[in-house]
């Protein structure tokens, strides 16, 4: 990758001054030979191979991946324990509980599994976690409840891979125990810089981050997990592993959901399961769907991840996760309109916690000395445990810096971090668990408890031992190519649709335009939040744009650059030219019936 010029950009977000760099990728390749192969532009293979997408046969998976194309679940690591015991248990008619997690991957895990052992005539059902009494994962209370209830075999799915002490307590009473989970295993590290990773020792350990696990792709959610569970028992029980392809909507909401990469099988199962989706037999994911407005025929993987998801993960927040589960397996409609209409609601309510949670801390960032720290840890005590990850969320991309938000629990404080790419979270604070009670997670995010009165040593901790650098700590705006506004058509974008679903690890296409004239614009939207501009480019090309992002940064940015009067120059297609650099993403705006290209500008600088 190489900027675009040394200048970085700068613009100011509520007084405070942010900069990024530009970034433009360069990634050789024959893409002329490339777009002969597969019938595309060679423009588009250079988008392709932006991705890290190398070869031939990458790019025929890429572009034409299937089902066909996913990998076997029997390479996973203790992939044939767990299926033989379950097996076992299945066919002695043994009841079996599934213990999932109050979030969209563990609920999906938990009715994936709940299905497809049912369609084996299993004797199962389920228990989740109440996030505010049990906490996240496996606990005693929970497998005493098992034993109260005379059950025989544990199944756990999206966690279970740092309960190594409960999991020993079920295993001295007498029960079976399958974990299928996707996080980090934990670890002890010697002095010698080596790690012991720490195993629980349940009778089979299927989770793909084990570093003993030869399975050929690491960044499965959960939910995909406990899907390979179920197509591996079907398989050992002559049963035809298609008849729970339907499952794929579940891992695709999962996978979205929970903010993986969407590459290899990812990248499949997702778009396999939004195509699922459009013709879903659920009643309770087409009630959803039809509640919140989403058309079927227009759903894409941003519809699971800020309309659907939300939802879906409302329940765990708010309420009880339960009523998450008990949406997707409705029934009849009656039931199912009912559940995504209470679901829907407290969404709403979560919205308006958020809203309300994210003001009081960036407010705390700013009057106090946590605004020079390069790790962000901010305890507000009185905000919902459940909305502290979505808030972590918002600071992060406020200040681009790794960021824990801490709330007040029964027992001491609890809460949740999002990191940015430069900095594991995880690992991080594996060099701090000497103040933690628990933690656990991935590398850009994490959960973690411990006593209030640590909460100023682990900041201290965090801070004093990240080795992360101002480079690390700017944001960079990547950029596919430059790309001149004569070159935007109806069929280019037509064929753009081929790189979707778009998401984590496969970001929509972002293109550059140097000095991008102004000429007039607009402001639109029921909340006057959108605007709307006629741009001129050097070869002379004019095209509609649209911008969503702040207006009151963006219009000081141009007083700034053009002088007091340039809005009112702007909005009344006057005064001295204004010109700007942008990024952007082509499109088409299609309005009562006639469709016109526009760009939606990205960035400016």
């Amino acid at each position: 990758m190489e900027s675009m010029d040394l200048a970085a950009s700068f613009c100011f977000f509520g007084g405070i001054q942010s900069m990024k760099n530009w970034v433009l990728l360069r990634k050789g390749g024959n893409f002329t030979e490339l777009g002969k192969r597969f019938g595309i532009r060679p423009r588009t293979a250079a988008l392709i191979r932006n991705r890290d997408i190398i070869g031939e046969e990458a790019f025929d998976r890429y572009l034409n991946g299937t089902i066909a194309d996913l990998y076997d679940g029997m390479l996973m690591k203790d992939m044939d324990k767990a299926v033989d015991l379950l097996k076992e248990k299945i066919v002695e008619k043994q009841s079996i509980r599934i213990i999932g997690d109050y979030d969209i991957d563990g609920v999906n895990a938990t009715y994936i599994l709940l299905e497809g052992l049912k369609g084996l005539g299993a004797e199962v059902d389920y228990d989740i976690p109440d996030r505010v009494r049990d906490g996240y994962g496996l606990n005693i209370d929970l497998i005493d409840r098992a034993l109260d209830d005379n059950i025989d075999t544990i199944v756990t799915c999206d966690n279970g891979i740092a309960a190594r002490e409960e999991i020993a307590y079920g295993k001295s009473m007498g029960m079976a125990v399958v974990v299928t989970d996707h996080h980090e295993v934990p670890y002890e590290e010697y002095e010698d810089g080596t790690r012991g990773y720490l195993i629980p020792p349940a009778d089979a350990v299927v989770d793909i981050k084990r570093e003993d696990c030869l399975y050929p792709f690491k960044g499965l959610c959960g939910a995909a997990v406990a899907y390979k569970l179920v197509e591996a028992l079907y398989n050992a029980m002559g049963r035809d592993p298609e008849d729970v392809d339907y499952l794929m909507e579940n891992v695709a909401i999962a996978t979205v959901g929970d903010v993986m990469d969407l590459t290899d099988e990812n990248r499949i199962f997702v778009k396999q399961g939004l195509e699922m989706l459009k013709r879903t037999k659920n009643p309770g994911l087409a009630a959803l769907m039809e509640c919140t407005g989403v058309h079927t025929d227009r759903l894409s993987a941003y519809h699971i991840g800020f309309v659907i998801g939300p939802c879906i993960n409302a329940g765990g927040r708010l309420d009880t996760a339960r009523r998450a589960l008990e949406l997707l397996c409705a029934k009849t409609k009656k039931e199912a309109d009912l559940l995504a209409g209470d679901l829907k609601a407290l969404n709403d309510s979560r919205k308006n916690l958020t809203e309300e949670a994210v003001k009081e801390a960036v407010v705390q960032v700013e009057t106090t000395g946590l605004k020079e720290d390069k790790v962000l840890v901010v305890y507000l005590p009185k905000c919902h445990e459940s909305i502290a990850g979505i808030v972590a969320g918002r600071l992060r991309e406020r200040y681009y810096k790794p960021v824990f938000v801490l709330t007040k629990a029964e027992e001491g404080a609890k809460g949740s971090g999002r990191s940015i790419e430069t900095y594991h979270m995880y690992d991080e604070l594996s060099r701090c668990k000497d103040l933690l009670t628990r933690f656990g997670g991935h590398r850009l995010a994490a959960g973690l408890s411990l006593p209030e009165e640590k909460i100023l040593s682990l900041r201290k901790k965090l801070n004093e031992n990240t080795t992360m650098t101002e480079e690390d700590l700017t944001e960079k705006v990547v950029i596919d190519m430059q790309l001149p506004l004569c070159e935007i058509t109806e069929d280019f974008v037509q064929e753009l649709s081929l790189l979707e679903p778009f998401g984590k690890g496969n970001t929509k296409p972002v293109f550059a335009r140097r000095k991008l004239l102004f000429r007039r614009g607009r402001v639109i939207g029921k909340h006057q939040n959108v605007l709307k501009l006629e741009v001129e480019d050097a070869d002379h090309t004019t095209m509609d744009a649209i911008f969503f992002g702040d207006l009151e940064t963006f219009f000081s940015c141009l007083s700034q650059k053009y002088g007091p009067d340039a809005k009112d120059h702007l909005l009344y297609g006057r005064g001295n030219p204004i010109l700007m650099d942008v990024t952007y993403y082509p499109g088409i705006n299609d309005y009562m019936g006639r469709r016109t290209l526009q760009i939606t500008i990205l960035d400016y600088r």
